[in-house]
C-alpha cells in the first residue's frame, strides 16, 4: 500500500500546478443555477445546527445565490465576525482570501423586499447600492423590519432553532474590518478573535422544500 501511495504522489509531483484542477469557488461566474423554488439548507455549526427554509419568490436573485454558494462548499468555515444581540449575525466572508478576493465584486442585482426583516429572517447584506450584495448574509435577531425600504430583501426563514442561533458568540460585537478579513482570511481571525463561531458545513436539501 505504501509503495501505491508513493507513487501516486510521484505522478502528481510530475504535473504542472497550472494543470491542477482549481476550486471553481474560485470563478463565480460558473455558479450560476438557478435555484429550485422552494429549499431547505442545514446549516451546521460551532454551536449546533439549524435549518433556514428558502422560498425563490421571495427573492430570486438572493435565493439563486445562496444555492450556488451553499451546494459548492463556500461557506464552510466561514466565521460569524458580526454578532450584535437583539440586532443580527452576519457571515459570507471566506477564510481562504484568494477565494475572498474573487467574490468581493461578484455583485446580482436587486431584489424588492417581499417579506418583512423580522426576527429568523435570512438577508443578504449589501453597501450603500441596492446591486452591491455578494455573498454576505444575515440573520434578524428581532424585529428590523426598517430595513425593509432599503432594498435589505429576505430570501429564507430559519424554522429550527432560533434559540441556537442566538447563542452565537457576540463579545466581539461590530467584529473587525472587513477588509481585514478578506486580506488575511481565517488564519488571521483565529489568532486575533479565536472565540468567533463559525459555519462548518451547509447542506441543500432540495427534497425537503416540496
Amino acid at each position: 500500500m505504501r509503495s501505491v501511495v508513493l507513487s501516486l504522489l510521484a505522478v502528481l509531483s510530475l504535473v504542472p500546478l497550472g494543470a491542477r484542477p482549481q476550486s471553481p469557488l474560485l470563478t463565480p461566474a460558473a455558479l450560476n443555477a438557478t435555484a429550485p423554488a422552494e429549499f431547505d439548507a442545514m446549516v451546521n455549526t460551532s454551536v449546533g445546527s439549524f435549518v433556514i427554509h428558502v422560498k425563490r419568490d421571495w427573492a430570486p436573485n438572493g435565493a439563486d445565490r445562496f444555492y450556488n454558494l451553499a451546494k459548492n462548499g463556500y461557506y464552510d468555515q466561514n466565521r460569524f465576525f458580526r454578532v450584535i444581540p437583539q440586532f443580527m449575525a452576519q457571515v459570507g466572508l471566506h477564510g481562504d482570501p484568494a477565494i475572498a478576493a474573487a467574490w468581493k465584486d461578484a455583485t446580482i442585482e436587486p431584489d424588492r423586499a417581499i417579506m418583512s426583516n423580522i426576527r429568523g429572517m435570512v438577508t443578504f447584506a449589501k453597501g450603500t447600492l441596492a446591486s452591491s450584495r455578494t455573498t454576505q448574509f444575515f440573520i434578524n435577531f428581532g424585529n428590523n423590519s426598517r430595513l425593509d425600504i432599503d432594498g435589505f430583501a429576505p430570501f429564507g426563514q430559519v424554522i429550527t432553532s432560533m434559540v441556537l442561533v442566538e447563542r452565537l458568540y457576540s463579545e466581539y460585537g461590530e467584529g473587525p474590518d472587513q477588509g481585514a478579513i478578506i486580506a488575511n482570511g481565517n488564519a488571521w481571525l483565529v489568532r486575533n478573535f479565536p472565540r468567533m463561531d463559525f459555519i462548518r458545513s451547509i447542506q441543500v436539501n432540495e427534497a425537503m422544500g416540496q
